[in-house]
């Protein structure tokens, strides 16, 4: 009905209860009736006049499509300060313990008529975009991001916050000046269908001999970098060394002319945690390393000396991480991916400052700055980051800032998200481990499980979805158990969120990886509730 093709990826959540003010009483909100939006089963819809058919049956439909697909204006300062912000991460955490059940109905869940709920994509996993039928769903997916981040539910640095600012400043003037519908072209349809099948080809095809020579001689990446192992009770600095990166390890030596002998330390990084330390106006350009050890995780900096040698070693340590080496055929485009996001922060010495007065900063940017800087600081630097989006159409930066990383057929020259938090965003949650006395917060994430300390937010250990075995749950103690390859066997239970959210959203992600493009478009539901329903004790 609303023209968001892949249901499955999307949840109902109960708002957060706020305290209502008495001034606020009076305050009208805009309803729109969808009761009269036809239904349609069709995934790929007809379009008339650039959008689904059966939302042109009507003006009042048009204008439920036309608030459903445009990005609504900047909101006004000081009702950004009145919505309710998460202050810690027990905050963010009580956020996520507040999802429906997606087996059992709204009345088994005591929602009432008149009860307000939140549509959310709740699987940060997104499959199958086409911005030509998907332009609901993009858009939905881009204010979405944007209201985590105005509401300061996702962390960013300053520099990140500034071209953020600058890429919804962008986006609100495209709005205006831009039609935001696609039409219908049948030579454009049969290039889409060709496309399509071509890449479902590629995708099942057999290796070639090309391809298999060039595994069987995995490119290496050869250079001096720095490296830092945090210690307590240490004043040590990075230290350079000359690396090698091969297959899914890095091996460091003293020097070049000892590479061919044993290095140092060889670093295996399949199954690590690899994140962005950047400062680009500082140049700084460090890659922040969690390698797993039975202890926990140990936790390695990089230092690289341009964007040019950071680029290549990050986009490698992400492949490492996933199990991939330089062969893989995602590596340029990953390099390409984290150079374009490192030339988004460039500063602009060329800006023009003729919109300036046109910008409400504070409604660009998160209260954390809006009180940090006045007006006069934000707008140059905001204008600075905008010389460097201001070519983007308005549905590519759409696909910049969404909450996970894009299918390779989408990515764009920049994924904002992507590159800002390695792809993947956290689901977390007070957990209390068994054999241990203290709260802590288990991340969720589309392809893994991350153990975090929440005195400190370090990340204590990950599990991976791919090296699970099987995940029990006890409904009478309300703890889940897992077991993982090589006899590893961890079990929590909830504090505050009910156990069955957790399951959920582990059996979800699961359900996500098993789509593919040769599959039809139709829903496994019988799977996804196998995988996400459970057999709860009564």
């Amino acid at each position: 009905m609303l023209n968001i093709r892949r249901p499955e990826e999307l949840s109902l959540l109960r708002p957060v209860e706020e305290k209502k003010k008495k001034k606020d009483k009076d305050l009208s909100e805009e309803v729109y009736d969808l009761t009269e939006v036809p239904l349609t089963s069709v995934s790929r819809p007809c379009l008339y006049n650039g959008m689904p058919a059966h939302f042109a049956d009507s003006p009042k439909t048009e204008n439920v499509y036309k608030m459903l697909s445009v990005s609504q204006p900047a909101p006004a300062p000081e009702a950004i300060a009145k919505m309710y912000r998460p202050a810690s991460v027990v905050d963010k955490a009580h956020i996520h313990s507040r999802w429906l059940d997606s087996s059992r109905s709204l009345m088994q869940q005591g929602v009432q008529e008149n009860d307000r709920l939140w549509l959310r994509f709740k699987y940060y996993c997104f499959h199958d975009l086409e911005p030509k039928y998907d332009v609901v769903r993009l858009t939905q997916m881009y204010e979405q991001a944007r209201w985590s981040i105005l509401l300061e539910d996702i962390d960013c640095t300053e520099e990140e916050m500034m071209l953020f600012g600058a890429l919804q400043y962008h986006i609100n003037k495209l709005s205006l000046s831009e039609p935001q519908t696609m039409t219908s072209s049948p030579a454009m349809d049969d290039l889409d269908s060709a496309l399509q099948c071509l890449e479902v080809k590629l995708d099942g095809a057999d290796s070639s001999p090309q391809d298999m020579l060039e595994n069987l001689t995995a490119p290496e990446l050869n250079d001096y970098l720095k490296i830092f192992r945090p210690k307590r009770l240490t004043l040590k600095g990075y230290k350079q060394y000359w690396f090698k990166f091969k297959d899914a390890s890095i091996s460091y030596y003293k020097s070049k002319e000892e590479s061919l002998g044993e290095p140092i330390q060889q670093i295996n990084l399949k199954g690590c945690e690899a994140a962005p330390d950047v400062n680009v106006a500082g140049q700084k350009f460090c890659i922040k390393l969690l390698i797993p050890a039975p202890e926990g995780m140990n936790e390695v900096y990089l230092r690289c000396e341009n964007e040019e040698q950071y680029s290549r070693w990050m986009a490698a340590c992400r492949l490492a991480s996933k199990g991939k080496s330089l062969a893989d055929s995602s590596f340029q485009s990953e390099v390409q991916s984290i150079r374009s996001f490192l030339a988004m922060q460039h500063t602009n010495p060329n800006t023009h400052t003729d919109d300036s007065m046109s910008i409400n900063t504070h409604s660009l940017v998160s209260p954390r700055y809006s009180k940090k800087y006045r007006a006069k600081q934000l707008t140059p630097r905001i204008l600075e980051a905008y010389q460097n989006v201001a070519q983007l159409s308005c549905v590519l930066i759409h696909r910049l800032t969404l909450l996970a990383p894009l299918p390779p057929d989408l990515a764009g020259p920049a994924r904002l998200w992507h590159l800002l938090c390695g792809g993947e965003c956290l689901v977390s949650d007070p957990f209390r481990f068994k054999g241990s006395r203290k709260d802590e917060v288990l991340g969720i994430a589309p392809n893994r499980l991350i153990r975090i300390d929440l005195g400190v937010g370090d990340v204590v250990k990950t599990w991976r979805y791919n090296n699970m075995r099987q995940w029990n749950v006890n409904w009478d103690i309300r703890q889940v158990a897992i077991e993982f390859d090589g006899n590893v066997n961890i079990a929590f239970s909830c504090v505050t969120a009910d156990c069955k959210i957790v399951h959920e959203f582990i059996g979800g992600y699961i359900f996500m990886s098993t789509r593919s493009h040769e599959q039809s478009d139709t829903l496994n539901e019988e799977l996804f509730h196998k995988l996400t329903g459970g057999h709860e004790a009564l």
